[in-house]
């Protein structure tokens, strides 16, 4: 389990996949029951299109590896270019997928 003094303190820190790669800066953190549940991430551009052009993503918090200096999380826990679950346009605030399951 990871231990954080302040959760203040890792917003803006830069995020980097398990193998090393860039992936953007922590923007925001979900809390459940005053736990934290997830990161919702600001992607990079290099992974933009990867992921269909979402500008952020949330992970789980279960897929993060290690918060210091930066924050590590697993390749495996991105969400895949076809899976809009987590996938986030923060351009005008609303997630996409939330909407479309209400249609």
């Amino acid at each position: 389990m990871l231990r954080i003094k302040n959760i203040s303190e890792v917003i803006g820190k830069k995020v980097y996949t398990a193998e090393g790669d860039f992936f953007g800066f922590v923007e925001e953190v979900n809390l459940y029951d005053n736990r934290i549940d997830g990161w919702k991430i600001r992607v990079s551009s290099g992974f933009m299109s990867s992921l269909g052009g979402a500008r952020g993503v949330v992970i789980p918090h279960q897929f993060v590896k290690a918060i210091g200096d930066v924050v590590v999380v697993t390749k495996a826990s991105l969400p895949a270019k076809d899976d809009g679950a987590d996938m986030l346009d923060m351009s005008d605030g609303s997630t996409g997928a939330a909407e479309e399951e209400l249609a």
